[in-house]
């Protein structure tokens, strides 16, 4: 088992095995540290017991007893997520995840960002955990739009005012772009843009407004659209297309993404 090291010698001796396993989409780096607690992450055999833990290139990492692969090239993926599924690889409710529809031959994957439950629409999947949390980052300034229906009425002028950002429950939300599509008795369609995303930020907004969201779907992240995928559908951006809209991905390795 290799001692926890300073972080001045990493690049000595090697990589930090949470951020590694992270990297190779095992699960987030949280998930990976809360893991190591449980005693699910084994190194040359013996029980991981720090997420701090050096590995280097050949060393056999198991997870629930199985080695984990070695990095792979960076890949990602656009997936129609349906309502009713939890964007996590453990759920403790035991419901089902994002993750348990995925094809069988799909490799390790997390997702850029979440959906809660009752969500649907656009989920971006990596194989690269470095590459999700660069795409998650704010300073990317990416566009998040979705349709949106609501139950009440609709304010436009209010529905306006939120480009300016508003503070609900004593959390300052960033300025959200939205506008009303159609109406139709108490149910309304809005297409509503951001770019941070708090927690259920829609959701809470709209409440604030006195509107019950009845139905969410994310149709953009960014330069990845759902286009026509189906629930279920999954669909493989393009490496071609992955250099172009991430200029950062220096290689077709993982771990080798910058913003």
């Amino acid at each position: 088992m290799k001692d926890v090291a300073s972080p001045s010698s990493e690049t000595q001796r090697g990589e930090r095995i949470a951020k590694a396993l992270a990297r190779r989409g095992v699960a987030s780096r949280r998930d990976i540290e809360r893991m190591i607690g449980e005693g699910r992450i084994t190194l040359g055999g013996s029980p991981v017991t720090h997420p701090a833990t050096f590995i280097q290139p050949g060393d056999v990492v198991c997870v629930d007893g199985k080695p984990v692969d070695p990095p792979q090239r960076t890949r990602l993926w656009r997936y129609h997520k349906p309502a009713g599924l939890v964007t996590t690889h453990h759920d403790p409710e035991e419901r089902r995840t994002v993750f348990d529809s995925l094809p069988a031959a799909m490799p390790r994957v997390v997702s850029v960002g979440r959906l809660d439950l009752n969500s649907e629409g656009l989920l971006l999947l990596t194989n690269d955990g470095g590459l999700a949390r660069e795409l998650e980052l704010p300073s990317r300034q990416w566009i998040r739009r979705y349709r949106v229906r609501v139950f009440g009425l609709v304010n436009e002028r209010r529905l306006k005012e939120l480009a300016k950002g508003c503070v609900l429950d004593g959390v300052q939300y960033g300025p959200i772009e939205a506008t009303l599509d159609s109406s139709k008795g108490d149910n309304s369609w809005l297409t509503v843009s951001l770019r941070e995303g708090k927690n259920r930020e829609i959701r809470k907004v709209m409440m604030g407004m006195n509107l019950h969201v009845s139905r969410l779907i994310r149709l953009s992240y960014g330069p990845f659209s759902l286009g026509t995928l189906k629930p279920h559908e999954l669909e493989e951006v393009s490496h071609k297309t992955l250099l172009e809209q991430i200029p950062g991905l220096k290689s077709g390795r993982t771990g080798r993404t910058r913003s």
